[in-house]
């Protein structure tokens, strides 16, 4: 549903994200596929929506430099980027404060997280209203061209929106830049509206990050391609049986210690993956056996990431292995 983003618009959608249903945002830079950022089914649900072929971490948005600090762990020079940026089109990547309610989804099992304040009065107090981050992606099918009217949303993910929030074009029409706070050396790692310049004007000699997408790397961050989280033991993949010294991921028919989603429903199953890798990687088994998940659709983007965990298998301690 499109609507006009006026006041009675924006209480209805801080309702839907609370819900835990999918609310499409403008924002300076582009149109955003907004959901609750603490709610794993409603991050599911981004994926799910674009077709996005693998778990990227997302970035989330807050209404204020406070709510963001209270996410994350805000180093002297992340703040002053904050102070000179915030509200706009600046990311940044800090580290994830713990414990912490946000869904391992939106941060790809990592430790850090991205987070944005964004500049229209009228998104931070849906933010307000919400009264939650937000993960928001920019509202388009998977590989399609970035979305700045509502039209370009209607056209691409219309009916698997509950609301379509129409304010017009996009002022900037590019994604936001992001740096990398996580480490005392700053990096862009996207370029954006925030120029190299501009940053530079504060931090002398920051560099970027211009490392090309390959099958075998994926982004620790929006903008970032590093490994993402791996579990420390071993992972058989396809495995219909559990074996002696391995914990067992099931799904559907295939049982285990935990089941991604017994109803074999794929939403509920994406929601479910990072906690449960965790859960098995913090077992006392030696390896972890996963069942077989379907590749059709919302499948496609949980086996890559199945993929990618398989592959980055720890060398074998003495008596690991029989």
């Amino acid at each position: 549903m499109r609507c006009d983003f006026n006041h009675q618009s924006l209480l209805q959608a801080a309702r839907y994200l609370q819900d835990g249903k999918l609310v499409s945002f403008p924002t300076e830079t582009v149109y955003g596929l907004g959901a609750d950022a603490t709610n794993d089914r409603a991050v599911a649900s981004i994926y799910n929506a674009k077709g996005r072929p693998s778990f990227n971490p997302l970035i989330a948005h807050v209404p204020t430099l406070e709510a963001a600090q209270s996410i994350g762990a805000f180093s002297d020079t992340a703040l002053q980027l904050a102070k000179q940026f915030w509200p706009g089109p600046l990311t940044v990547v800090v580290p994830l404060r713990a414990p912490s309610s946000i869904s391992r989804l939106v941060t790809a099992g990592l430790d850090t997280i991205a987070l944005r304040v964004p500049a229209p009065e009228k998104v931070r107090a849906l933010l307000s209203e919400a009264d939650r981050p937000i993960a928001a992606p920019s509202a388009n099918l998977s590989g399609r061209i970035s979305p700045t009217m509502a039209t370009h949303v209607e056209a691409d993910l219309g009916n698997k929106i509950a609301m379509i929030l129409d304010d017009g074009p996009c002022q900037s029409g590019v994604e936001s830049t992001i740096i990398d706070c996580s480490t005392e050396t700053l990096c862009i790692l996207r370029h954006g509206p925030v120029t190299q310049e501009e940053i530079a004007s504060l931090f002398p000699g920051i560099s970027s990050n211009r490392i090309s997408v390959t099958n075998d790397t994926a982004p620790s961050a929006p903008g970032q391609l590093t490994s993402h989280y791996a579990p420390t033991k071993a992972v058989r993949l396809e495995a219909t049986d559990k074996k002696a010294d391995e914990f067992m991921i099931g799904f559907g028919a295939y049982q285990g210690d935990l089941n991604l989603s017994p109803t074999a429903d794929l939403i509920e199953a994406a929601a479910n993956l990072f906690a449960y890798l965790h859960q098995a990687d913090e077992s006392e088994a030696k390896m972890i056996a996963i069942a077989p998940i379907p590749y059709s659709g919302l499948g496609a983007a949980i086996n890559d990431r199945l993929a990618r965990a398989a592959a980055e298998q720890p060398t074998p301690k003495a008596g690991d292995l029989s």
